[in-house]
């Protein structure tokens, strides 16, 4: 087999050190936006918001236990969900009520109370998939509305990556040029590590360039270690049960639509890089547990809402590793890292131009993905209802960057344009003629036709 199209399906054959070296370098990918979402909220919460302690510990033991829900088949990674993140923004602008009276750090474990709620109804879903079957699901889900939808997933993202990467573009070039480089000439081990070696060799570089004097474009020191310096070796994450109140409850709790469509198309994003249909095994619904109880869970001692996440599907492809063990590794990695505070904000003094650069490849190539998706199932485009379905999905996935707000009992909701999308393609392809996808009956078929097809067997092409 050609070592460039090689995939490893199990990462032992490596050894351990490498082993551990990709679990970091996986680490290091979903870093950046794990640890976003709490400094985000804790905008919203005048500093007194979200852990990023308690969030990394919350994203590393949500992703093993939603492996050990998918019985450690499906190699995806949980973190922080940006989905609630106007959720969170909603409940600290309640002052009503009970509301009235309380300082922001009261206000928290009431959004948390609304994400448990939200993560539950994750379990509806999945029982509705159990009683109804998976084959009856996806028929709803064919190749023209997920192929789409992984589009959006990546575009959606591609704004996050410019902005990053434009505080500082000497270093997003070196990041994004290490990553190309060592992925297309690497030897090796070097050739699937390109997201570490380009987190650790742009890193050096900004060392140099802030030791020179050179600073932001705006100004700003490139690296900050005030942080890092103030934070203690060694600490117990600031855990809070949270707390249930019903007008914070809708406001965080319909976002769950949002989320579960989100986490259909990443499912199906992953099936379709790996190869595997993991719709059908370990099951849609058992991912959809997986998933809502992590979050649950995670809220429950007030961290974020986990999801499964985009940028795990880039380094799976972009690395050609698609050993689920890896990613326990680095779920394990996410722990640690939560009980050493000095060390999490050494980590967290990256540059977000780093960041930004690694995830110009990243986010690009799960758009890539939904591309290939529709080219390999071809999908037919000279059928109107195909065009109809696939540019309805596009514009409200890219259009809406938002969301959509609803105003229901005085609280605010919000559906994402990812759950636009996902809620008018699947309508549509519900509501207009000619629908001939039927899921189930030929597993290469449905390997090929959007949920998994693997390029290194060629029976299946």
């Amino acid at each position: 087999m050609n070592e460039r199209n090689s995939v490893v399906r199990d990462a032992r054959t490596l050894g351990i050190p490498k082993m551990l070296l990709l679990g970091l370098q996986h680490m290091f990918a979903m870093f950046g936006a794990t640890i976003l979402v709490p400094i985000l909220v804790n905008n919203y919460f005048n500093g007194e918001g979200l852990s990023i302690q308690v969030t990394l510990i919350c994203a590393g033991l949500g992703t093993l236990f939603f492996h050990l829900c998918t019985k450690l088949k499906v190699p995806a990674f949980l973190g922080s969900s940006f989905a609630f993140l106007g959720g969170f923004q909603a409940v600290a602008n309640l002052d009503t009520g009970i509301f009235a009276n309380m300082t922001m750090g009261e206000k928290l474990p009431y959004a948390c109370g609304g994400i448990v709620v939200a993560g539950l109804l994750y379990l509806v879903l999945a029982l509705i998939v159990q009683l109804v079957g998976v084959k009856r699901v996806m028929h709803f889900l064919p190749p023209v509305v997920t192929g789409p939808i992984i589009i959006c997933i990546g575009l959606s993202l591609a704004p996050s990556a410019v902005s990053n990467a434009s505080t500082n573009w000497i270093l997003a070039i070196i990041a994004l040029a290490v990553v190309i480089f060592f992925n297309i000439w690497g030897k090796g081990m070097l050739r699937i590590i390109p997201i570490l070696l380009g987190v650790t060799i742009s890193y050096a570089a900004a060392l140099i360039l802030n030791a020179v004097g050179m600073t932001n474009a705006d100004g700003s020191a490139i690296l900050d270690f005030s942080g890092a310096a103030a934070a203690s070796l060694v600490g117990l994450p600031p855990f809070q049960l949270c707390k249930f109140n019903l007008t914070a409850i809708l406001a965080m709790a319909p976002i769950a639509i949002a989320a579960m469509m989100e986490h259909i198309g990443d499912i199906s994003a992953i099936s379709a890089t790996v190869g595997e249909n993991f719709m059908e095994d370990p099951g849609l619904q058992r991912t959809l547990i997986g998933d809502g109880l992590a979050t649950s869970l995670s809220a429950l001692v007030g961290g974020p809402a986990n999801t499964t996440y985009g940028e795990n599907t880039g380094v799976l492809e972009l690395s050609r590793v698609h050993d689920p063990r890896v990613i326990r590794i680095a779920a394990v990695f996410a722990v640690i890292l939560g009980f050493i505070p000095k060390v999490a904000e050494l980590i967290g003094s990256m540059p977000t131009a780093i960041v930004g650069g690694v995830s110009f490849i990243l986010y690009g190539m799960i758009s890539a993905i939904g591309v290939r998706n529709i080219v390999e199932n071809k999908v037919d485009f000279t059928k109107s209802r195909n065009l109809i379905i696939a540019a309805v999905i596009l514009v409200c996935g890219l259009g809406f960057s938002g969301g959509l707000t609803f105003h229901v009992g005085g609280a605010d909701i919000t559906l994402t344009s990812l759950a636009l999308a996902a809620i008018f393609g699947i309508l549509l392809n519900a509501i207009l003629p000619g629908n001939d996808y039927e899921f189930g009956n030929d597993i290469r078929g449905d390997v090929s036709r959007g949920l998994g097809q693997n390029p290194q067997n060629s029976e299946l092409k």
